[in-house]
């Protein structure tokens, strides 16, 4: 609510039962329009959440309890994750049971009521779209509660790729193995050592990390087929 960003304390929209027409100054039931003026307090009224606005396509969603900006038939509720999603990740999304009850990751404030978008992660996990923003433009690319890929990373796994042909180790480090456990897939590994990523030969991705130290081959152990995921 627009009161709640001027106030040290929150509003519960759910309990007003009267307001003050700003023309002619009457009290009166919380309604439309103004009673003795007819002036019209916003485009937008919820009887049920007594929120008065410009016309967005808003609609009042019940199972999420609150108003939605729409239009409602680009949008669907999502029982488990227990909010409103737009209709392109039906059957699109992985599911988190309430997610939206879960306050955002990155600033830590409540995203069910608030007025800025969700956006949801690949792991089903919700951030702020502006929160989001500002990670991706950091830099920082995972998710923050699980450490899954935040988006498509297949392009900068090529890079790495090609980065890692170029940038041959020091013969020390040569055949020098490492055991990885993946972000994105949670496979367990055991890939050759490299300083600008390891490899995931479950899914191919960089977003792992390292399980315990280097493994240094041995002639005799070099012959043995390593484990796999």
């Amino acid at each position: 609510l627009c009161h709640d960003a001027e106030e040290n304390h929150q509003m519960d929209r759910f309990k007003v039962r009267e307001v003050q027409c700003s023309a002619c100054l009457t009290v009166q039931q919380t309604q439309q329009t103004c009673q003795q003026c007819h002036l019209l307090f916003g485009e937008y009224y919820c009887d049920i959440c007594h929120l008065f606005d410009k016309d967005k396509k808003q609609y009042h969603c019940q199972p999420c309890g609150i108003c939605r900006i729409g239009p409602r038939e680009k949008y669907f509720h999502c029982e488990k994750c227990n909010l409103c999603l737009a209709q392109d990740l039906q059957g699109n999304h992985k599911c988190v049971e309430n997610v939206s009850r879960q306050n955002c990751p990155v600033c830590m404030e409540d995203i069910h009521t608030s007025r800025i978008g969700a956006h949801v992660l690949p792991c089903g996990h919700l951030l702020h779209k502006t929160c989001f923003d500002d990670m991706i433009r950091t830099g920082a690319y995972r998710c923050p509660l699980c450490m899954h890929s935040a988006c498509d990373m297949q392009n900068h796994w090529k890079e790495i790729d090609k980065e890692i042909a170029q940038s041959p180790m020091p013969t020390e480090y040569q055949g020098a193995m490492v055991k990885i456990m993946c972000n994105d897939c949670q496979a367990h590994c055991t890939v050759p050592f490299h300083v600008l990523g390891m490899k995931c030969t479950s899914c191919g991705s960089y977003n792992t990390a390292q399980d315990g130290g280097l493994i240094h081959q041995t002639a005799k152990t070099s012959r043995q087929q390593l484990p796999k995921c």
